[in-house]
C-alpha cells in the first residue's frame, strides 16, 4: 500500500477533517441530526440576514437543483424559511427560523469548545499563530479569487 501524500493540502485536509467529525458528532448529540447529513453544510453560508437562494448554490458550489432540494428538507423540519427578495421579485430569500438560529447558536457554542481543546493540544501561541497564518492564506491577493473548479455544468 502506498504512503499517503505528503504536502500541506493534505496536512489541511485531514486537520478540517478532524475538525468536522467532531463538530458534526457534536451538533448531532445536541439534537441537529440534520447537520450530519449533506444539507447540513448549507448552514455555514446562510448568515443572520439569510440570502437568495441562487447565491446559496453558488457559495456552496452546488448545483441550484441540489439546493432546492436541501432547502426544501430544511423548511420542512422548520429550520429555514424562504420569503420573498425585497430587491428583486424573481429572487427568494432563505432564511434562518427560531430553530435555525437555535441550532446555530449551539454550533457556535460547540467550536468555541472545539477550538478551546485544540488551543489546549498545541498551546496557545501555537494555536494563534496557526490561525493568524491561515487567515493570512486565506486573505492573500492569489487566494481572493478563489476561482471555480472546471468541468460539469452548474445550472
Amino acid at each position: 500500500m502506498p504512503a499517503p501524500p505528503d504536502h500541506i493540502g493534505w496536512t489541511l485536509w485531514r486537520a478540517a477533517q478532524a475538525w468536522r467529525v467532531e463538530f458534526t458528532a457534536a451538533m448531532v448529540a445536541a439534537g441537529h441530526g440534520w447537520f450530519g447529513q449533506a444539507r447540513g453544510n448549507l448552514m455555514v453560508h446562510i448568515g443572520p440576514n439569510g440570502l437568495r437562494q441562487g447565491d446559496l448554490a453558488d457559495r456552496a458550489r452546488l448545483t441550484k437543483q441540489a439546493v432546492q432540494q436541501f432547502v426544501d428538507e430544511l423548511v420542512a423540519d422548520g429550520i429555514l424559511m424562504r420569503e420573498k427578495d425585497a430587491t428583486d421579485a424573481r429572487a427568494r430569500r432563505v432564511r434562518l427560523t427560531p430553530a435555525g438560529e437555535e441550532a446555530m447558536r449551539d454550533a457556535d457554542r460547540i467550536k468555541a469548545e472545539i477550538e478551546s481543546r485544540w488551543r489546549t493540544v498545541i498551546g496557545a501561541q501555537a494555536f494563534d499563530q496557526l490561525d493568524a497564518a491561515l487567515r493570512h492564506l486565506i486573505e492573500a491577493p492569489a487566494m481572493a479569487l478563489h476561482p471555480k473548479p472546471q468541468g460539469g455544468k452548474k445550472d
